[in-house]
């Protein structure tokens, strides 16, 4: 049984898409100037002004630790903080990277239901010891579109979260690691989720979503563009090569690829849901939208799938909660066949 066929644990899992493979291979005829004064680098940078309707600055880093991390400590001075839910990437996955690229910097959470900011939370975090040279100073505001549950900020909520940070003169920053699949399902266009929204920079996922290993941080605000052209080369982040980085940007957006890709994503995942929310031994938690699902699973259950050979994360949050991710290469064979092992070993256990 072949790990691809099995495998629910991330969308980090798939491979790339031949599409970007291919743009790959075609900028790698001759030579090229370095550090991102190449032909495509800037063509990638075109290509995005384009698709969010305004013309950014681009940085292509290669993971979405450094585009988190390095967009936010160019907003956030030493003795600020950044405001985020408490279930956020940054706060429970970067492994205190975002302290680490800004040293003196803290993250701070708030609640909110489905992962996301409630906005009286954030009206109280703005505001928290403003002025108090003892305290870190409340500076940047970042949301996590779409969420680590599967949830998606709406487009209201996004501009109700931006209008309280700039009312209180902090900045926004959104971490898109998936990006595509809040984007889909929000049927929008990437101006409306983002600047048009408050948000400053953008953290832009695309690894998860096609790609080898581009992801670019995308700036709205041009005001921070030289300090984070610094801090892109101090941190390790600005390829010789970039060229390369840029041509997978250019071999995902061509044809609306990254489109496409994440509606795959998303399909596969409603299908999943549809057939888990068919059994009551099991309960989908939350408000899962894009491509995660989270749901409580017998013991049994869990612990017949994995003998099989299946793969996701299981009791990492809670007791018999496990994650189930779908990918772009996910397919309606992948689904079906993972949800006829869950049905067989409901009813096994019945039978016992």
């Amino acid at each position: 049984m072949s790990t691809y066929n099995t495998a629910f644990t991330s969308d980090n899992l798939a491979g790339v898409s031949p599409q970007v493979l291919e743009a790959m291979a075609r900028c790698n005829e001759g030579q090229a100037d370095p550090y991102g004064r190449d032909k495509c680098s800037r063509q990638a940078e075109k290509m995005l002004s384009d698709v969010f309707e305004k013309d950014v600055r681009v940085f292509f880093v290669s993971t979405g630790t450094a585009a988190n991390c390095l967009s936010l400590s160019s907003i956030t001075p030493p003795w600020g903080a950044v405001l985020c839910h408490h279930d956020g990437h940054i706060n429970h996955d970067e492994c205190g990277a975002p302290e680490f690229f800004n040293p003196g910097a803290r993250v701070l959470t708030l609640d909110g239901v489905d992962s996301k900011i409630d906005p009286e939370a954030l009206k109280w975090g703005v505001k928290h010891r403003v002025g108090d040279m003892h305290s870190s100073q409340p500076a940047t505001v970042s949301l996590t579109q779409a969420t680590e549950s599967g949830s998606i900020y709406t487009l209201d909520e996004i501009c109700r979260l931006g209008a309280i940070t700039k009312n209180s003169g902090l900045r926004m920053h959104m971490d898109g690691a998936r990006f595509a699949n809040a984007l889909v399902a929000l049927n929008c266009s990437p101006a409306d989720m983002t600047w048009k929204c408050g948000v400053d920079v953008l953290s832009f996922g695309a690894t998860k979503n096609g790609t080898m290993s581009a992801e670019a941080i995308v700036v709205f605000d041009k005001t921070i563009a030289q300090e984070m052209s610094f801090r892109v080369k101090r941190s390790g982040q600005l390829g010789s090569k970039m060229r390369f980085m840029a041509a997978q940007m250019l071999g995902y957006l061509e044809n609306d690829l990254w489109i496409q890709n994440a509606r795959q994503a998303n399909a596969m995942a409603a299908l999943l849901k549809s057939g888990l929310e068919k059994l009551p031994e099991i309960s989908v938690v939350g408000s899962p939208q894009a491509n995660i699902i989270f749901c409580k699973i017998p013991k049994y259950c869990a612990d017949r799938l994995l003998a099989q050979g299946f793969h996701f994360y299981h009791s990492k949050w809670e007791k018999d909660v496990v994650r189930f991710v779908t990918s772009f290469s996910t397919t309606e064979q992948d689904v079906q066949h993972f949800l006829s092992a869950i049905y067989e070993a409901v009813s096994y256990q019945k039978a016992v």
